[in-house]
């Protein structure tokens, strides 16, 4: 691993703050298993030092929720691959939880998804499913499904037309400033956003909120989803995994990469990291 792009100061008065901003699956929980207990000793180590750990996923709001509450995560997290931040009640002194949306809200999306299947585009977006239905086309349980079809910012959905359709279906979308993204199983109908803006956006109220205290985000992820949220941290973690070759970050960003992947590799990074600023 390389050394960080900023060096940690020997005045403990001057210590920088941290915040932590990471992505979920592969990265922070086990591809396999979607557990975390791997970088339990690191996730101790920021909670005793007061280190907010920001949770940016494609994950929906209600699926986030559920991991929050098995790690005791009380920051703010960012869902939906930037769809929107949700700002738990009392993190800036704001009285009551906050959402932030990023583009367009998912019932914006769905109003133009009901426009275009007017003009004939044929899809089965989640939207049309019920809990059951979902549960039984992704191999989840009932309670999960309910999760995923909760969602504020991205509408999935099964494309049922042809490629000649699909184009048209995209370009349409485009001119509603929406894109299609490809998914592994379904498209994504979403505003223009990406993890990026979410990690931006809670960067600069915590620095509002840290006053002239130095500030260092450090990003970690694993796959392309995550490139532009690790470019725009001062120190970019890539975690080995099945793609992480394909994160190509600029020569400048110094980027670490772990030597292990998922929660092995996040735990090694994360105590690497905060010993050398002083936690």
């Amino acid at each position: 691993m390389t050394e960080p792009t900023s060096k940690p100061t020997s005045n403990p008065t001057s210590k920088p703050r941290l915040l932590i901003i990471s992505d979920l699956d592969g990265t922070l929980l086990n591809h396999d298993n979607y557990r975390w207990e791997a970088a339990a000793p690191a996730l101790a180590k920021l909670d005793g030092a007061g280190i907010p750990l920001i949770l940016n996923s494609s994950k929906t709001a209600p699926e986030i929720r559920k991991v929050r509450e098995e790690l005791g995560n009380l920051a703010p997290f960012i869902v939906e691959n930037g769809a929107a931040v949700v700002i738990p009640s009392g993190v800036f002194g704001n009285p009551k939880e906050q959402v932030v949306t990023f583009g367009a809200s998912r019932p914006e999306v769905l109003k133009v998804l009901a426009a275009q299947r007017k003009n004939g585009a044929r899809f089965h977006g989640f939207e049309d499913m019920t809990d059951q239905e979902l549960a039984d086309l992704t191999g989840l349980d009932r309670s999960a499904a309910a999760m995923a079809r909760d969602r504020l910012g991205t509408e999935p959905l099964l494309w049922q037309g042809s490629e000649a359709e699909l184009a048209e279906f995209q370009t349409a979308l485009q001119a509603e400033n929406l894109r299609l993204v490809q998914g592994g199983r379904f498209y994504h109908a979403m505003g223009v956003f990406d993890k990026a803006d979410g990690a931006r956006f809670l960067l600069e109220k915590y620095r509002e909120q840290y006053g002239e205290q130095p500030v260092i985000a450090i990003a970690l992820g694993d796959s392309p989803n995550d490139q532009q949220m690790l470019e725009s941290a001062d120190i970019p973690v890539v975690i080995r995994g099945v793609h992480s070759d394909e994160v190509q970050l600029p020569s400048a960003k110094h980027a670490m990469r772990s030597l292990k992947p998922g929660p092995d590799g996040w735990n090694e990074c994360v105590l690497n990291l905060l010993f050398e600023y002083g936690y």
